[in-house]
Formats: C-alpha cells, sequence, structure tokens
C-alpha cells in the first residue's frame, strides 16, 4: 500500500442502524471514514451526536476502530440518530430514518474551517442536507476547502429526504459524483433529463456540471466509472452477502483512495468493487479487519 497519508473527510450523519439482530454503528459519511483509515489515510468523521448514551456509545466505538472523533460534535438538545432498517432475504436493506437528530444541527466552526482549509478530500451527500442548518454547514465546510481538494458527491437518496435543488447545487460542487443504478434514473428524471442507459447518463452528467468521474454502482454486479476520456466497467466479484449495508459506501472509499494516487479507471474499479464486496459479505457497515485481511483484498485486485 502506498505510504502517502490522506486527510479525508466524511461529513454528514452518524447514527446508529437499528438492525433485528442488533444495533451497528453506521451513517455513509462514518463508514466512509472507517474504511478510509482502513485502507491507510487518515479518515475524519465530520458529524453530530446527542448528549446521550447513544452519543457516548458511538465515539468510544469510532476510536476503538481507529477514526477520529475530533470532529464529532455534541447536542445537548437533540438526540443521536438512529435508524430502523429491515433486511431482506438477499441481504438488501430498507431504511426508516428518525428525524430530527443531532446530525440535523451541524455547527459551522473555526474547528470545522480549519479542518477544511486542510482537508485533501472530502466527502458529502443529500441525507445530511435535509435540514436548513446542516446544509448552510456542509455548504460552509465545501467553500472554505482548497481549490485542488478533491470533494466527492455520494448521491445516496433515501425517503424522501432530497430535492432537485440540493442535488444540483451538490453535484455543481462536486469533482466525482457517486451514483447506484437506481438511483441514476431518478436522478435524471429530477433534472428534466432523458434516461436511455447508465453509460449515457453518466456522459449527460459529466458534461453538464463539469464533473471529472461519474461512478455508477450496480450491487453485485459490479459498478461503471466514466471519466472524461474513457469509461471502465467491473462485473464485481462474487460474495456470500451478507448485507450491503455501507458496501457503496466502502466503494467510495476505496475510489477516492486510488483517485488521490492518480491510479487507472480498471484500479480504481477493482479496488472499489473488491472492499465494496468484503463489506457486503459481513455483517453491518464496520466490520472489524482480520490481521493482513486488507493487503490481501487489495493484492487480489491486482
Amino acid at each position: 500500500m502506498n505510504a502517502e497519508r490522506f486527510k479525508i473527510v466524511g461529513i454528514g450523519e452518524l447514527l446508529w442502524d437499528l438492525l433485528p439482530a442488533g444495533k451497528q454503528l453506521g451513517g455513509a459519511p462514518a463508514n466512509f471514514a472507517y474504511i478510509t483509515t482502513l485502507l491507510g489515510d487518515q479518515g475524519i468523521a465530520a458529524s453530530r451526536v446527542g448528549g446521550d448514551e447513544l452519543g457516548d456509545e458511538a465515539i468510544l466505538r469510532l476510536q476503538h476502530l481507529g477514526v477520529s472523533t475530533n470532529f464529532i460534535q455534541r447536542d445537548s438538545n437533540h438526540a443521536t440518530g438512529k435508524v430502523n432498517v429491515k433486511v431482506d432475504s438477499t441481504g438488501q436493506p430498507s431504511f426508516e430514518i428518525c428525524a430530527p437528530v443531532a446530525w440535523d444541527f451541524l455547527e459551522w466552526t473555526p474547528q470545522w474551517q480549519k479542518l477544511a482549509e486542510q482537508a485533501d478530500a472530502i466527502c458529502f451527500g443529500s441525507l445530511a442536507q435535509r435540514s436548513a442548518v446542516s446544509q448552510s454547514t456542509i455548504g460552509c465546510f465545501l467553500d472554505a476547502t482548497r481549490p485542488d481538494a478533491l470533494r466527492i458527491f455520494d448521491v445516496n437518496l433515501r425517503q424522501n429526504f432530497y430535492t432537485k435543488e440540493i442535488l444540483a447545487n451538490s453535484i455543481e460542487r462536486a469533482r466525482i459524483a457517486k451514483l447506484n443504478h437506481e438511483e441514476v434514473p431518478r436522478v435524471m428524471q429530477l433534472f428534466g433529463l432523458e434516461y436511455l442507459d447508465e453509460e449515457s447518463s453518466a456522459q449527460r452528467l459529466l458534461s453538464l456540471y463539469n464533473l471529472e468521474l461519474v461512478c455508477v454502482t450496480r450491487g453485485q454486479a459490479g459498478s461503471l466509472l466514466v471519466g472524461k476520456d474513457a469509461c471502465c466497467r467491473h462485473p464485481g466479484f462474487p460474495v456470500q452477502v451478507r448485507d450491503t449495508i455501507g458496501a457503496g459506501d466502502a466503494f467510495t472509499a476505496a475510489l477516492v483512495h486510488e483517485f488521490l494516487r492518480r491510479s487507472s479507471l480498471e484500479q480504481m474499479n477493482a479496488v472499489a468493487n473488491r472492499i465494496g464486496a468484503w463489506v457486503a459479505s459481513e455483517a453491518g457497515a464496520m466490520p472489524v479487519l482480520k490481521p493482513g485481511g486488507m493487503e490481501k483484498m487489495l493484492s487480489e485486485s491486482n
């Protein structure tokens, strides 16, 4: 693995997924920061939890996993986020996301401004922008980043917690946009654009919003990466799926890891699919890595 270490931030929701088998720590930005840390970069979760037991437990859990918690805010008025999760027989989850919760009130602070100025990459989504307060803070964070910082918009449509305006504003701020295969036609429809197929849609978004890369994930069927001069398909890696919670976030983390190291589209796709498949084969979004496991997985991706 490359010895160079980047400072990579996942900003947005930190929450507990309440699964039938028990609770698991999650939230796309936190999942992203965890996998980023496993890959050897400095993964930072920028979020907000309540001044309650679940908030205490979330911070302790992240610390145990090696993720920086210096930018987790505490909220004395709102509870730590929770999501009721059901998983079907194929491992596909459905979510009931509680609101309002602490991460709906992300606060723009001098500490967060300094972090934004130092970050090499920032991943953000649509869910944490469901409230005006957090939407404003995420916007301030993105505006404070260096011009050369990598900004990744992980669309991540959940329930009715998004609007055309939020999606358009977010994709305009990004250098990379990541969607799953179900989100592509929905986004095209919201933008008033014709949907023919994933590749032509990705190319349209790429040109309209001056993106550098559009990624479409396809679950067990792999992924499609579309850049300005080339595209790359990967069939995915067959695994026994436990649940798919966090698999897309793991994919994004690995994609960013490789993009920052100027890897080819083929290398990005292979590594991202390998890491995403590993998370899908485990329970929850933040599975504990076995000794030597990441090195082995990455070597198998080449």
